[in-house]
């Protein structure tokens, strides 16, 4: 019944909030490379606007199929939607772009100390690998496009010493810096994923101690119902003497049955809304009333005391009726009596008797008239209730404080 709801909840957790912090990261990682190369695109736009190292034509094409799909990429980046297949069209692209290159430089005369604008691209080519790339793949693209750029450099300036030696340089150092970039970028994803998976654990964690207490909710709360209404109808069904007495006996185990067929419901049935504390008070006079008895209720309810939520005046009150029938059956109802005190703090019931006791510690537990009816159910609704009794009488104590 409550295990199964509870089972139930665990699988209705959001499956888009097992991947929450992975999500984030690549929202983050995507509007951060798109602003890196934002501001790389840029400069190598301004360099390549008017370029002579290569031929007017092949100027203008190569400009147009490399700026157009960085312009998307970068877009996409900063909006954080279809980033990936732009990013991974920008990285198939640039290659390409790397193989024309010599085409576009034939017959012009090349100089070696002025960079040409496609170098300003190469790191922005391979970090658009980081969000488009298996991990294998982001590294191959660190060698391969630097790697490129020098032999296409190599071929528009010739190979002599000096200009190996530099183009050498240019890209050790472009690999060197595309292979920090995707191991931040590993990193992050690395730690965002055991986020996640922490995240989860803790959920599932959480709601198997859900379904454990549930299970224990209704555990408590079907043996105080065996124990107020199954056992109490049996008791006076034993004890019928007389046809008024048959009747009552009839009604108790009617009651019970219902109570039974009702036992898969929300623990303590009823709605949970806000009510009086009096409502503890009616439950009291109630339990004593279906014995004949007439109690002295003792009412103290501060002006600022606040509504109970339904399920606690609920145990409340059924903690305190079996406190006061436990009174009535085993002390005759001598000197019995109840307290209901509450304040913008608290809510105290007190049921007192003066009858000859009994030693706590002695109650078997298997006798649910204590530990279930009153103890457990009064724990389950997060409060307290204490037994104390003496050969001068017994006093049951309930005790709930407001959530601060």
């Amino acid at each position: 019944m409550a295990a199964e709801v509870a089972t139930t909840g665990m699988l209705t957790i959001p499956p888009d909030s097992t991947f929450f912090s992975r999500e984030r990261v690549e929202r983050i990682l995507a509007f951060v490379i798109a602003v890196g190369c934002a501001v790389l695109g840029l400069q190598s736009l301004f360099h390549a606007i008017g370029s002579t190292q290569e031929d007017h034509g092949w100027n203008l094409v190569l400009t147009f199929v490399t700026f157009g799909p960085l312009v998307l990429m970068i877009a996409a980046g900063v909006a954080g939607r279809f980033y990936r297949p732009l990013a991974a069209a920008f990285a198939i692209i640039f290659p390409l772009v790397l193989i024309c290159w010599p085409i576009a430089t034939a017959g012009r005369e090349a100089s070696a100390t002025a960079e040409p604008w496609i170098w300003y691209l190469l790191n922005v080519a391979t970090v658009a690998t980081a969000l488009a790339f298996p991990l294998l793949l982001q590294y191959l693209w660190c060698a391969l496009v630097p790697v490129l750029y020098g032999v296409v450099r190599l071929i528009q300036i010739g190979t002599d010493v000096t200009s190996v030696i530099q183009v050498s340089r240019q890209v050790v150092y472009a690999i060197i810096l595309a292979v920090v970039m995707i191991m931040i970028g590993w990193m992050l994803r690395l730690l965002a994923e055991r986020l996640d998976r922490t995240r989860e654990d803790a959920v599932r964690s959480y709601a198997a101690a859900a379904a454990a207490d549930a299970v224990e909710q209704e555990r408590i709360s079907v043996a105080a119902l065996m124990h107020d209404s199954v056992l109490a109808a049996l008791i006076a069904a034993e004890r019928a003497s007389t046809p008024r007495e048959r009747d009552l006996a009839v009604g108790m185990a009617r009651d019970a049955l219902t109570r039974l067929a009702n036992a898969d419901r929300e623990a303590e049935e009823g709605p949970d809304e806000p009510v009086e504390p009096t409502f503890i008070v009616d439950g009291i006079r109630a339990a004593a009333a279906e014995h004949d008895v007439d109690i002295d209720v003792r009412i103290a309810v501060d002006q600022r005391a606040q509504p109970l939520p339904g399920r606690v005046a609920r145990a409340l009150a059924l903690a305190a009726a079996q406190a006061v029938v436990n009174a009535i059956e085993h002390a005759g109802g001598a000197g019995l009596h109840a307290e209901v005190t509450a304040d913008d703090r608290r809510v105290v019931v007190r049921i007192v008797d003066a009858g000859d006791g009994f030693d706590v510690q002695a109650v078997p537990e298997d006798r649910l008239g204590i530990s279930g009816s009153i103890v457990a159910r009064v724990a389950a609704v997060g409060g307290q209730a204490r037994v104390r009794s003496t050969r001068r009488g017994t006093a049951v104590e309930l005790r709930w404080e407001y959530t601060r």
